[in-house]
């Protein structure tokens, strides 16, 4: 156990680099600050559990000025590698002070690497994943399915709508295989049990791109505690994911299709004008049948004549 400037931070190896003391020290003066903080380690000398060790126990120090931590990193192995120091952590905690574990960390990844849908998860691409998944748990597809049984819908989503949201995840450490395996215990979605769980999750692990890209964070982090720390592993990295969420790639395929949307489109409007056409003159002859004249003038229609000849049409129908 450390004292990190008045601090006491667990800490689960036998030995501490002169530069990871360092670290954890600036770490906690950013914190007690509540600023930004620039960090830099050399590789290979521990800077991700020194991190760890150092927010975990401010975490517990001062739970109502830190509720969740956000530890951001580039890829699913780099995302895995952090979870498993982070259970290390807490397992030797747990050991060292006699206390169960009660907090809840767990990572979350994308459909493609959570899915256990034996259709869906055999797909290769994770935006073929995503398509079918959508197809399957979209709400226009759900309310197709109360009027017509046979439209397909995935089982792990509905059996985690209906009871997946009333039971929180039990406090532990969790790894995409983890969320996967529970899943498949309750039957539940473990892609849309993540998603749910972080609300309420002590430290979240997930991709960049789901504080950064805009299209992902309004669906997933937007209702993240205002009281967070965020961290950002590899950061000279940010500016490339930044980049790359807000481009778009247009093929000569994607604007040949466009065009022929926008022919059909065209096409459906003159068709839809064209009946709409037939239909009003079809309704003006009947009514020229029924009253026996061709077009009428507006004091034809006022005459006493007229009033009651369309009166007695009315009574009639």
């Amino acid at each position: 156990m450390l004292n990190i400037d008045g601090l006491l931070v667990y800490f689960p190896y036998d030995y501490i680099y002169p530069e990871q003391y360092s670290y954890m020290l600036e770490l906690k003066r950013t914190l007690d600050a509540k600023g930004h903080g620039v960090l830099e380690m050399p590789s290979g000398t521990g800077k991700t559990i020194s991190l760890l060790s150092l927010i975990v126990a401010y975490q517990k120090a001062f739970p109502l000025e830190v509720t969740k931590l956000i530890y951001c990193s580039r890829t699913v192995p780099e995302i895995e590698k952090v979870v498993e120091e982070l259970r290390k952590l807490l397992e030797y905690h747990a050991k060292q002070t006699g206390q169960s574990n009660n907090f809840l960390a767990l990572a979350l990844s994308s459909r493609k690497n959570l899915c256990i849908h034996p259709e869906v998860s055999a797909l290769r691409f994770g935006k073929e994943v995503d398509g079918k998944c959508h197809s399957l748990t979209a709400s226009y597809i759900r309310a197709q399915r109360h009027s017509d049984p046979n439209v397909p819908v995935c089982r792990y989503f509905e059996d985690f709508d209906a009871v997946g949201r009333q039971v929180p995840l039990p406090a532990g450490i969790y790894n995409l295989d983890d969320l996967k395996d529970f899943g498949r215990r309750k039957g539940w979605c473990p892609y849309y049990l993540a998603r749910y769980s972080i609300l309420h999750a002590n430290i979240v692990v997930y991709s960049y791109h789901y504080l950064l890209d805009p299209k992902i964070a309004d669906l997933v982090s937007k209702e993240l505690a205002k009281k967070s720390v965020v961290v950002f592993d590899e950061a000279h990295n940010i500016d490339n994911v930044c980049i790359d969420s807000m481009s778009v790639n247009i093929t000569r395929r994607t604007l040949d299709r466009c065009q022929g949307n926008v022919d059909t489109l065209q096409k459906t409007i003159h068709k839809i004008k064209d009946t709409d056409a037939a239909k009003l003159k079809e309704e003006y002859r009947r009514l020229e049948d029924q009253l026996g004249l061709s077009l009428l003038t507006l004091e034809q229609l006022e005459s006493e004549e007229m009033l009651q000849k369309i009166s007695q049409i009315a009574q009639q129908t």
